[in-house]
C-alpha cells in the first residue's frame, strides 16, 4: 500500500482534508448510515493509517492483499456478511482501491 496515496487521498496524522476524496468518502459514507461513520468502515480504516502515517502492515498492496493480513481479515469478514463476495463501494475495495490511487469504487 502507498503511504502516499492515502495521504493525497486527504488521510493524514492531523485529519482528514478539507475538500479532499476523503471528507467525501467521509460524507457518503456518514449519509448513508444515517449520520455516522463505522468503526471498521472505509473512512475509519484509511483515517487509522493515515494517522499512523504508514500502511505497509495492513495487507493491502499492489499485488493485491496478503495473506494473514488485517486486509485479508477484512475481507474474509466483508464477504462472509456478503454471501461470499466483496462488494463495491465496501470497505476492502475501497481502501485497496485508494491504496493504489484510485477513487475508491465512489461515484
Amino acid at each position: 500500500m502507498s503511504d502516499q496515496n492515502v495521504r493525497n487521498a486527504g488521510f493524514t496524522p492531523s485529519g482528514i482534508t478539507k475538500g479532499s476524496l476523503g471528507s467525501s468518502l467521509m460524507s457518503q459514507e456518514a449519509r448513508a448510515s444515517g449520520g455516522g461513520v463505522s468503526s471498521g468502515g472505509a473512512t475509519s480504516t484509511l483515517q487509522e493509517l493515515g494517522a499512523r502515517g504508514t500502511t505497509h502492515s495492513s495487507g493491502y498492496t499492489s499485488s493485491g492483499i496478503s495473506a494473514g493480513s488485517r486486509g485479508s481479515s477484512t475481507m474474509s469478514h466483508e464477504a462472509t456478511a456478503h454471501g461470499g463476495g466483496v462488494p463495491r463501494g465496501g470497505t476492502t475495495s475501497t481502501v485497496q482501491s485508494i491504496s493504489m490511487g484510485g477513487k475508491g469504487g465512489r461515484r
